[in-house]
């Protein structure tokens, strides 16, 4: 039985990804090359999910087969959310390359809550919150949605003390950010396409319920926008 590594790399173009397979041991390799001089003169191309797993060949052909109406002609790229690629190809048994030190669930949850994330339609969002381990600290924040992707905006006043509940990928854009002691951010800030909670995580430093906290100007939480499922007894 042969296994192998099945990727996922996005694109220069939004909403352009590859879906592609490499050996195990040729994965850092073949990754490189990609990233360096691209795939049929698509650029910009970067790592966003691989697992190893069993009989990666006919994995590969499953997930091609799923998308073929969203394949290009002849490549193995493929006009289609990289959120709903993600949560088909982290369902499959495997061990996770990309992202390092990730959960498998917790990818595929984020990928879920990430394609409902892409239903809040573009304009300005608040956060305004008290943070008791902040000396009752107002951690308030403004976000600019276009297309799915988040932005920060300079002047919001972020959380400073971590409490508890604070992921991996929250605890990197926090490094990243532009703020002073005060944790009043410095400059504007490009989140990319996040969820909610992700979002509120970043700037209170803290775990939240980012589709309750995040409101648009209206004072209605975003969650209004999320998808919601239909009850066995309502109608179609």
């Amino acid at each position: 039985m042969s296994k192998g590594i099945i990727y996922i790399m996005t694109s220069v173009l939004p909403g352009l990804i590859k879906i592609g397979k490499t050996g195990s041991k040729q994965f850092e390799q073949r990754m490189y090359e990609l990233e360096l001089h691209g795939y049929r003169n698509i650029t910009g191309l970067k790592r966003k999910f691989a697992i190893e797993v069993e009989e990666y060949d006919e994995k590969e052909v499953l997930l091609h087969t799923i998308f073929e109406k969203s394949q290009v002609a002849n490549t193995e790229m493929f006009s289609l959310n990289v959120d709903t690629a993600m949560q088909l190809l982290s369902s499959f048994e495997g061990k996770v390359i990309y992202p390092k030190d990730e959960v498998k669930k917790d990818i595929f949850n984020d990928a879920v809550d990430n394609s409902k994330s892409r239903f809040i339609p573009d304009g300005e969002y608040h956060f305004e919150k008290k943070k008791v381990s902040d000396d009752n600290k107002k951690v308030k924040a403004t976000v600019s949605i276009e297309n799915g992707m988040w932005i920060l905006k300079k002047g919001s006043v972020l959380g400073i003390v971590e409490d508890a509940g604070v992921s991996k990928k929250a605890k990197a854009t926090r490094a990243a950010l532009s703020m002073n002691s005060d944790g009043v951010l410095l400059e504007d800030y490009d989140l990319g396409a996040v969820t909610p909670s992700l979002a509120g995580c970043v700037v209170l430093n803290a775990s939240n319920n980012g589709w309750i906290d995040w409101k648009n100007k209206h004072g209605e939480p975003v969650d209004i926008y999320r998808p919601k499922k239909k009850m066995d007894n309502e109608e179609a």
